[in-house]
């Protein structure tokens, strides 16, 4: 930027008097003769001299010289060596720089800076639309009464078939304790006369009177599936152990030994699967696994040797046992309605 410098002075004073001088002289020369009509001559033109520098404090125009070299601005003491401020200089102020925008957002901080995304629309359709349905049945602070039948899987000599039934309190909808009971009725298989007739001996075997225990059960899994596409149903898998007792009764080889009678220790493990069928009714299936230690009829029980059924119980034989069962039956719920609850 340019400084403007104010100067005072009398320039145009003086060249207003000096006009007024030449007209007079001029007019008088007119007066006393006539000059000869003569074509003025061109005179050279002379160059003005340098007006004098103006004073201090005297009155008259502005001139802003461009040509003038700068000065230091007022108020400065930058160059002039004696640190005093010149009075006939007006400072118009520094000239701005231009901004600069990356500088700028860079001392502002990370916080300075608004992060912008472009905003991406998709097409919406039906299947983008996930919808989440209640489950159909709930089971927390319900009692599940459930008769069921069964029969083992895994002996090849007797069959035994069982009916019996639970009863179970569900403490949240996925954990419930329960009671059970089961008595037992038995069938000899075909191997069984097959081993006596080839072998002129009947099998060692034993068979199961009742048993009782307490159980636990646990549900992972739910889950629904379609039927020919036309119909929905709910399903779910479980999990139950525990603990219980039991008897077995020796099956003597020879009908004129008497038999004699064990209490078992059973505990179980096993898996079902539940589907429901309304409210209050669903319908179970599961495998059951019944591990006890079992007693036998001693061998070589004869005439002579262990005649009475305390003797032969003293010398029994005894063996782990796997009583697999597979088991159906159909649960009834009370109360036979319940309600949902959502968190507001």
């Amino acid at each position: 930027m340019k400084i403007l410098r104010m100067r005072a002075h009398r320039r145009t004073t003086l060249f207003i008097v000096a006009l007024a001088a030449m007209a007079g002289t001029a007019l008088a020369q007119s007066k006393g003769k006539k000059a000869p009509a003569k074509a003025p001559a061109k005179a050279p033109a002379k160059t003005p001299a340098p007006a004098p520098a103006p004073a201090k404090g005297d009155d008259g125009e502005i001139e802003i010289d461009p040509n003038e070299p700068k000065k230091p601005a007022a108020g400065s003491a930058a160059g002039s060596g004696t640190g005093e401020v010149n009075p006939d200089e007006i400072d118009m102020g520094e000239p701005e720089k231009p901004g600069d925008l990356t500088s700028d957002l860079s001392t502002t901080g990370p916080g300075g800076a608004v992060k912008t995304t472009a905003l991406k629309k998709t097409p919406l359709s039906w299947q983008d639309i996930v919808v989440v349905i209640r489950k159909p049945f709930l089971k927390v602070r319900r009692v599940e009464l459930l008769p069921f039948v069964g029969t083992t899987m895994n002996d090849n000599m007797i069959r035994h078939y069982t009916i019996g039934g639970e009863l179970a309190y569900y403490l949240t909808d996925v954990l419930a304790v329960g009671v059970e009971g089961m008595y037992y009725a038995h069938s000899f298989r075909e191997p069984f006369d097959l081993v006596a007739r080839q072998a002129r001996r009947l099998p060692t075997i034993n068979e199961y009177n009742w048993s009782a225990a307490l159980d636990f059960h646990y549900v992972p899994v739910y889950g629904k599936f379609a039927i020919l596409d036309h119909s929905l149903v709910t399903w779910e898998a479980f999990f139950t152990a525990g603990i219980g007792a039991g008897q077995s009764q020796v099956v003597p080889r020879d009908t004129h030994f008497p038999g004699f009678t064990n209490l078992l220790v059973m505990p179980n493990v096993g898996a079902s699967m539940r589907f429901f069928l309304s409210k209050w009714l669903t319908v179970s299936l599961g495998i059951r696994d019944y591990v006890f230690f079992d007693h036998f009829e001693p061998k070589g029980r004869s005439d002579t040797m262990y005649t009475t059924a305390a003797d032969a119980k003293d010398h029994a034989d005894g063996s782990l046992i796997n009583n697999v069962m597979f088991q159906i039956g159909v649960s009834f719920w009370l109360p036979k309605s319940f309600e949902y609850t959502t968190f507001r």
